[in-house]
């Protein structure tokens, strides 16, 4: 098994949802003795946000671009190659301002690209990364549901690439009360250990 872990928390890893993610990885690795971990941290290693140059580089033609262009298009394969090597995928998710943090922005921004992880055709976009499951670790302050905008954001942009077979696990109510918090991230680790007991993936 082939493990790769984002971290997306501006508090790094004393943050819910990186803690969260990495409690489970951990438990991962229990089930799967010999599994591989890649962790990427977006916020200790940010990816650049797209500006116009980074755009005009994702969308030139590959015999057209500048040196400039060429070295943005190796970056965004390195994520690519990255998320292609991996069999699942852990996601930690803070919801920041109703929405998912810049930085985790930044990377869907230069994993989706036609003809990498995703292609148009005439019945519309077909993804080109299959076969991987992916977990989702969100926290959040209040109590927002699976229904929230910010989980059908994730899971449609997960969707579009291929990733299809997609399980949040929530940790909400964090900032109602004491109580509440604690409550709310006891279900999720319990939540997390049953998910973790299921997975059975070749090594």
């Amino acid at each position: 098994m082939k493990i790769l872990q984002i971290k997306s928390s501006v508090f790094n890893g004393s943050g819910q949802s990186s803690r969260l993610a990495t409690e489970f990885v951990a438990l991962l690795r229990a089930q799967n003795p010999g599994a591989e971990v890649l962790e990427r941290d977006l916020v200790a290693d940010p990816v650049p946000h797209l500006d116009g140059a980074r755009a005009g580089a994702l969308f030139a033609k590959p015999e057209e671009r500048s040196a400039e262009q060429r070295a943005v298009i190796a970056y965004s394969d390195a994520l690519i190659a990255e998320l292609r090597r991996a069999d699942v995928l852990v996601l930690g998710l803070p919801m920041y301002n109703f929405g998912v943090p810049s930085q985790l922005k930044a990377w869907f921004d230069h994993i989706a690209r036609a003809g990498e992880t995703f292609k148009y055709t005439e019945k519309g976009p077909v993804g080109l990364i299959n076969g991987k499951k992916a977990y989702v670790f969100a926290s959040r302050g209040g109590v927002y549901g699976d229904n929230h905008s910010q989980s059908e954001f994730v899971r449609q942009f997960l969707g579009f690439i291929g990733i299809t077979d997609v399980e949040f696990v929530y940790a909400e109510g964090l900032a109602i009360s004491p109580e509440s918090r604690n409550n709310s991230l006891a279900a999720a680790q319990v939540h997390a250990r049953r998910l973790a007991h299921e997975t059975r993936l070749a090594a």
